[in-house]
């Protein structure tokens, strides 16, 4: 097992992995000369890191890290999205070798930690499950705060409001989850405190809110 592996990474090493034909198979235009000679060497010390790793006889945390620590290194600031996307699929043909799961890293490492919990809750539920979604944007910087309820009916009241916080910004926004719902998953939020209906008119749950984000982010 360990044979093949090195192999598959020393043939990988030696190939010309930006070359003209690779980002034609791509249906992509080359990019400059400078850039896939630094792109190549780049992934070049990730792989000879990587065999080193193995020759060692390291642990799978010890090779996830030279993944995560050789990916962070790419200048990706210089790179459009074709090129990081191409950069990616190396990276995540390296973790495929040495049966490392490397998915989550990519996708923050291309879209970002916010767009990546996205990604991740979207996987979690089954679209075909969704009946309807309930959607507000966060009052500081403006994400989708989704709900999505799988289940409705009729005759289910709405007793609470409920303060709930953004997981991009960490603001802290109310929510009106509306009757008639019996089963939902929250999105990109966390849940915070809930307000009874009964003793919270909507002017009252608003001061409430105001002084969670006055005391908690002092």
């Amino acid at each position: 097992m360990e044979i093949e592996r090195l192999t598959k990474l020393e043939n990988l090493l030696r190939k010309d992995k930006f070359a003209d034909r690779e980002w034609e198979k791509r249906g992509l235009t080359p990019s400059s000369t400078e850039l896939c000679l630094y792109l190549d060497s780049s992934l070049n010390r990730c792989i000879e890191l990587l065999i080193g790793s193995l020759k060692a006889s390291n642990s799978g945390k010890k090779l996830k890290g030279i993944l995560k620590q050789e990916l962070k290194k790419v200048n990706k600031s210089v790179l459009d999205t074709e090129e990081k996307e191409f950069v990616a699929d190396y990276f995540f043909q390296l973790s495929q070798i040495i049966n490392i799961s490397f998915k989550d890293e990519l996708n923050s490492w291309l879209y970002g930690s916010f767009l990546n919990s996205l990604i991740k809750i979207k996987e979690f539920i089954n679209p075909e499950s969704v009946v309807e979604i309930l959607s507000q944007n966060c009052s500081k910087c403006n994400a989708a705060l989704e709900t999505y309820i799988i289940k409705k009916e009729e005759g289910i009241p709405d007793y609470n409001w409920e303060i709930i916080q953004c997981k991009a910004c960490k603001e802290y926004n109310l929510l009106d989850m509306r009757p008639n719902i019996k089963q939902f998953r929250k999105g990109n939020y966390e849940f915070i405190e809930s307000l009874s209906k009964e003793e919270f008119t909507p002017e009252k749950a608003k001061i409430r809110l105001e002084q969670i984000r006055y005391f908690r982010n002092k």
